[in-house]
């Protein structure tokens, strides 16, 4: 028996940015003499001369508002669409990796969009443009460790969490206000919903061996939902759904001996056939043996119970499942 596990981890990361400052510079002439300096040829005192000054550029010149767009476009594009890709993982190897490509977008547009001067009238615009999608990047490593502790278990969930986090709502305003400013293109994303989808208990999701006479009746006494898949011999045969704290049956299994597999989480989304949120992966470690034996007048069969969660006195024991291999 397994106990439901929840998962629930705080992670807190600082980027620090460096700044760039042009230095002014400052330079006296002296004139000297072959009577040395401060000298003048006849052996005279020299007159002091004045010092010159000369202040170095403080940056890059200033981009017209035409250019500006274009290098906005050519930063924000990368992050635009890896963001959106996001939502399109559909293992967790996958979801990690569109992750990383997002962050590496943003790393990207902020460091190519802090090192350019943009127009004077959207100096302060654009400092806080830049310093949003540096909070957001931050928010998205924090946000992939969650699908590493699989706190967050897919795409969808990770945007949403995304959505409802600070740093989203700052670059909503920063990227507002500069586009406002001047009609400038800038990185916005729409992020879903955070949602909590249940299914009614005893849901049959997937009914293909089907035919005989046993049953399996499935006990989840855990704090979250569940869903069960019975497989023989490499196929999916059974897969139903069960409600935390209730009890479900399928009957009409047909004889043969089937591994049972469950997963247990928040929000199942049944077009993903996964749960979105607080996602566990396991499997029941001894095989079910479904057998009907008819003797004389007589016929018997075979009726099996499991409980998800651990109860005393239980003898079935289950081990973790690579989220990416699980019967889904």
């Amino acid at each position: 028996m397994i106990t439901p596990r929840t998962y629930s981890r705080t992670f807190a990361r600082t980027v620090q940015a460096g700044a760039v400052l042009a230095a002014s510079v400052t330079l006296a002439a002296c004139t000297g003499s072959p009577g040395g300096p401060g000298k003048a040829a006849s052996g005279e005192e020299e007159a002091p001369s004045a010092a010159t000054t000369t202040t170095a550029d403080s940056g890059p010149p200033a981009l017209t508002p035409a250019a500006y767009r274009e290098a906005l476009d050519a930063a924000g594009r990368p992050a635009r669409s890896t963001l959106a890709a996001i939502a399109k993982a559909r293992t967790f190897k996958s979801l990690r990796q569109r992750i990383g490509r997002a962050e590496s977008a943003l790393g990207s547009a902020q460091e190519r969009l802090g090192g350019l001067r943009p127009p004077a009238d959207v100096a302060a615009e654009h400092a806080d443009y830049v310093a949003a999608l540096r909070g957001l990047n931050g928010r998205l490593g924090a946000l992939e460790e969650d699908v590493s502790s699989r706190v967050l278990c897919n795409g969808t969930a990770v945007l949403a969490g995304l959505g409802r986090s600070g740093e989203f709502k700052d670059l909503r305003s920063a990227a507002g206000d500069l586009a406002k400013a001047g009609d400038y293109p800038v990185v916005r994303i729409t992020p879903p919903a955070r949602r909590t989808r249940r299914l009614g208990n005893g849901t049959i999701l997937l009914s293909a061996i089907r035919g005989g006479r046993g049953s399996l009746t499935v006990k989840n006494g855990g704090t979250q939902d569940g869903v069960v898949t019975l497989v023989r011999g490499g196929r999916k045969a059974v897969s139903f759904y069960v409600r935390k704290r209730s009890t479900a049956k399928v009957a009409n299994i047909k004889d043969g001996t089937y591994r049972v597999y469950f997963t247990t989480g928040v929000d199942y989304d049944r077009g993903a056939r996964a749960f979105t949120r607080n996602c566990g992966f396991s499997k029941f470690d001894d095989a079910v043996k479904f057998q009907t034996v008819y003797s004389g007048y007589s016929v018997r069969w075979s009726d099996w119970t499991l409980t998800l969660d651990a109860v005393f006195g239980g003898n079935a024991t289950t081990s973790d499942v690579d989220p990416d291999a699980f019967p889904a």
